[in-house]
């Protein structure tokens, strides 16, 4: 399986980002990947206007989803993204992940469990909340477990993903700068595949608010692919086989003596 991470930065102007999305989506398709991911927010960025993601949100029929699938189809790949989704209470959407097969179907979508209350910031009081349950779809032959940006911070997350079947985390991230951040993110992300001995793909926001620094890890946490602070993506090819090798050399899955059990 072929996989790009995109890595570029949405505004709060949706019809530019579905523009951005339609360019972006292109460029990484031209490399001919099973799947594209790209970011979180991709429809509209958090500083939306009066700071109100609700103003922000669509169904899941909306035209961001829409532009999604005719990029897919058009491009023959998988879609991978982030949005915010309006849910039962209208002043609090999801922070959904979408996953759009090259079809143009809706494989599945992730609400994201684990609201941003933290360094200063409280995404609660904007969003909503998904059900603790791991979302996991299959494209390119291999399981795709989905979570998002501050879920990276929560091992069990990604353990009860790999528990799902999950062989590869897809991670859309908006990470924001600050003092060691960047350290976070990219200790994270090889933590997150050395103790799952799985892959892990990363497509993060760039640009002055956010780090950036996208990138692709095999499941012992070696950078196959980056892109750095820039505009761009990277690519890389994930085989079962090195799942198998990586798992037989370090059986930690089997070894373990704890079960996640959510609160």
């Amino acid at each position: 399986m072929k996989i790009a991470v995109v890595q570029t930065a949405s505004s709060s102007d949706k019809a530019a980002n579905r523009d951005l999305v339609t360019q972006v989506v292109a460029e990484a398709a031209s490399e001919h990947p099973d799947l594209v991911v790209l970011p979180e927010a991709m429809m509209a960025d958090f500083s939306v206007e009066d700071g109100v993601v609700a103003q922000a949100a669509e169904a899941l029929d909306g035209e961001f989803v829409g532009t999604l699938r005719k990029c897919a189809v058009e491009h023959g790949v998988a879609i991978v993204a982030g949005m915010f989704e309006r849910s039962c209470d209208e002043r609090r959407p999801y922070n959904t992940l979408l996953a759009v097969g090259a079809d143009g179907s809706l494989l599945g979508a992730y609400r994201k469990i684990h609201l941003y209350d933290a360094f200063g910031y409280k995404e609660s009081d904007q969003l909503t909340p998904g059900d603790v349950a791991p979302v996991v779809v299959k494209i390119g032959g291999l399981s795709l477990g989905l979570m998002t940006c501050y879920d990276l911070r929560f091992p069990e997350h990604s353990r009860a993903l790999v528990d799902a079947g999950a062989e590869v985390l897809v991670v859309p991230a908006a990470w924001v700068r600050g003092p060691l951040k960047e350290h976070h993110w990219t200790t994270l992300l090889t933590a997150r595949a050395i103790e799952n001995t799985c892959y892990v793909a990363a497509a993060a926001q760039n640009g002055k608010k956010y780090c950036g620094l996208s990138q692709i890890l095999d499941p012992q946490g070696a950078t196959l692919a980056a892109v750095g602070d820039s505009n761009g993506h990277a690519t890389a090819t994930l085989t079962p086989d090195r799942l198998t090798t990586v798992r037989h050399q370090n059986p930690s899955l089997q070894n373990r003596r704890y079960t996640v059990t959510p609160r």
